[in-house]
């Protein structure tokens, strides 16, 4: 009798749901963003004069301007299509969030990176790509080592196309303003409609232990930006870069589930500390 009711106990943890240790943060990101997301896109693209997509607090962005800015389109495993954001790093490597790939629940099939273009569903350079290679150390439920290697076939650089180097050293780059750029909202509560461009946003680089006010331990292979003003990156934002002086800097990889606009700060992986690993596979 003993044995089974510990059978019956340890069927009934199984089935519980992962409890996530810091629950500001959005865990399983295509179903709570990616996959909505997508349609949003999808939907505003068909709508007349759509030329792009957005960012809290931010400016449209010219074509040209961010050369090294993908979006991705996302074929789920489900049938289903998300997007992230990535960034290009060699004429046929690209690195984006490990969550664009498998988030702990959802896994892509295939990714449409887009180069070039600030519409997602249509325009620019499209090449398809299903070799990506995550960071062994990615943690979906801590959202930690949010890194991964896209591998796809070559593109031509052009003057709306060009790679960004990676940042390397010990700068922490604390105090600097540096550009995020992204496929993501503009509000919390709006959808996205017409009119719209790619945009960009300016966020000051804060300290780990700041942004461990509002999220619990922040690791040191993270860096974070404030959200005050509500400037911020946002839902479909993820895997896109957070640049400084010309270099790649950071990777959107998590904000606060409760929204975009209300201060709180916005968490990338940061590059220098991921260095290594990324060369290696470029």
């Amino acid at each position: 009798m003993k044995l089974f009711l510990v059978l019956v106990l340890v069927g009934v943890a199984l089935t519980l749901p992962v409890k996530n240790q810091h629950a500001e943060r959005t865990i399983y990101y295509h179903e709570a963003i990616g996959i909505k997301q997508a349609a949003r896109i999808k939907a505003a693209e068909k709508s007349t004069d759509f030329s792009g997509v957005r960012i809290v607090g931010g400016s449209d962005a010219a074509l040209g301007q961010f050369t090294f800015v993908g979006g991705l389109v996302i074929t789920l495993l489900s049938g289903e299509t998300s997007v992230c954001g990535a960034t290009m790093l060699r004429n046929n490597r690209a690195v984006t969030a490990a969550e664009c790939w498998w988030d702990g629940r959802n896994h892509a099939t295939q990714f449409t990176v887009v180069y070039g273009s600030l519409t997602l569903f249509s325009g620019g350079t499209r090449v398809n790509a299903s070799s990506v290679v995550m960071h062994y150390g990615f943690d979906p439920n801590m959202i930690e080592n949010d890194v991964a290697i896209i591998r796809h076939g070559h593109v031509g650089y052009t003057n709306n196309i060009r790679a960004i180097p990676v940042a390397s050293g010990s700068n922490l780059f604390v105090g600097v303003n540096a550009q995020a750029v992204g496929f993501g909202r503009q509000a919390d509560n709006e959808g996205v409609g017409t009119n719209q461009q790619l945009h960009h946003v300016t966020l000051p680089v804060i300290t780990n232990a700041i942004c461990s006010n509002t999220y619990g331990p922040i690791p040191a292979s993270n860096i974070c930006t404030s959200g005050a003003g509500g400037r911020s990156t946002c839902s479909g934002d993820s895997g896109g870069p957070l640049a400084y002086n010309g270099q790649l800097i950071g990777i959107v990889s998590f904000g606060h589930r409760a929204g975009c606009q209300l201060g709180h700060p916005q968490a990338f992986a940061r590059v220098t500390t991921f260095h290594s690993w990324i060369t290696s596979r470029l």
